[in-house]
């Protein structure tokens, strides 16, 4: 298959297992690209892309945007803290004056579950979603995937466990369905407040022990506390949620297994995670960001393949 089965990237939950293999094989040879002393290709020089992000971000946003110029695309970007957004304009009027300007593509983070989804059945331009409110951010779980199978060789038959605030995390569910259509098993673990109720829907394991949990798993995916996404409060204490939830380099020494480690970004140290656990050799959070600029490359070229030129 060299074709994706979706005109968009609205979620991993539309992706088929042959879609998210072609965008792995898409984004090896880009990650040779980039590795090139000219880390150019000229394959979208006649593709325009915006980037319009309703919700802040410096991570998502510098790697989608060194992806599109890796690719030689031009790039338009929006912020909607200055824009008319402001002013009450509605999101359709805001992206079609954008596309007016002749824009084929559109990678949008938006506050409000199902926005990149509403917009794809609206506009005529790819859209990608960047991450839609808690709902699903797909190239951060095809990132994840792709640098466990970069490092294990597989991620079939892998067990991987998500520790954190999953409730609000757009990154775990996007991460459980990947997973899954790759054929790892996946835990989640936290907080009782912090797992939503019918997580067992999903046929995930479901601990409330971080050590039992780092015990079972081969990659433990530690996410920050969305405490911006939070009205009140889950837990006591940062502190106490830290002695309960959160990965030092004496639990990790005293496993009986050497497992990975992975964060989504951005870390609060000292919190899920501690500076010797984030630098250390079990942590593959560097290759993940490199990996992002790879598999957002893939994404956006496979996408671009099927606008009417």
């Amino acid at each position: 298959m060299n074709n994706l089965s979706v005109d968009h990237l609205t979620g991993i939950k539309d992706l088929s297992k042959e879609d998210i293999d072609l965008i792995f094989k898409t984004a090896d040879s880009f990650k040779e690209v980039i590795n090139r002393p000219i880390k150019k290709v000229p394959s979208l020089r006649d593709i325009t892309i915006a980037n319009i992000f309703f919700e802040n971000s410096t991570r998502t946003k510098l790697s989608f945007e060194l992806a599109e110029k890796r690719l030689s695309a031009d790039i338009l970007n929006f912020s909607a803290s200055g824009s008319s957004v402001k002013k009450g304009e509605t999101l359709i009027d805001t992206v079609n004056n954008i596309l007016s300007m002749k824009v084929d593509m559109v990678i949008m983070r938006h506050p409000n579950p199902g926005a990149a989804l509403f917009l794809s059945q609206k506009v005529n331009a790819k859209i990608i979603n960047a991450g839609d409110g808690t709902h699903e951010h797909p190239t951060q779980a095809l990132l994840d995937a792709y640098s466990i199978r970069e490092k294990l060789g597989v991620v079939q038959g892998k067990k991987v466990v998500i520790v954190g605030d999953i409730l609000h995390s757009r990154v775990a569910l996007s991460n459980i369905y990947c997973l899954q259509k790759l054929g790892a098993e996946v835990m989640v673990c936290g907080p009782t407040t912090l797992i939503p109720k019918d997580m067992h829907l999903l046929n995930v394991k479901i601990s409330h022990n971080l050590r039992e949990a780092l015990e079972w798993c081969d990659v433990a995916n530690m996410l920050r506390i969305q405490s911006e996404r939070q009205e009140i409060s889950y837990f006591p204490s940062l502190r106490e949620y830290s002695m309960q939830f959160g990965l030092n380099k004496e639990i990790l020494n005293s496993l009986s297994k050497e497992i990975v480690v992975m964060h989504p970004g951005p870390i609060n140290r000292g919190v899920e995670i501690t500076s010797d656990v984030a630098d250390s050799k079990q942590s593959i959070i560097l290759n993940q960001v490199e990996n992002g600029v790879a598999i957002r490359m893939a994404v956006i070229y496979l996408l671009a393949a099927k606008i009417d030129r």
